[in-house]
């Protein structure tokens, strides 16, 4: 069981990181708007509260699925590390 959550939050701060990488540039992909001619100003007023609240919400719900996508993986590592020592104690 403790092998299981070390893998698991090994496995959970690998895709937090990860995430955080992957994340922001698509993020910025994502909310840029298209179909400009190269170099061209956009005029717009925003609300800056509400830009950062945005952008850090998913970056930060970005992160919690990276964290839980690579928190599988560590499981299902921890569980296949223990099947050929239960197939031992069949035998």
């Amino acid at each position: 069981m403790k092998i299981t959550v070390i893998l698991a939050l090994t496995g959970a701060l690998l895709g937090a990181i990860i995430a955080s990488s992957i994340v922001p540039p698509a993020l910025a992909w994502y909310t840029s708007p298209g179909g400009l001619p190269q170099g061209a100003q956009i005029q717009a007023v925003v609300q800056i509260p509400e830009v950062i609240r945005y952008a850090t919400s998913h970056l930060v719900r970005g992160q919690a699925i990276g964290a839980a996508i690579g928190a599988a993986p560590g499981v299902a590592v921890s569980i296949f590390m223990s099947v050929p020592h239960r197939r031992q104690q069949l035998a």
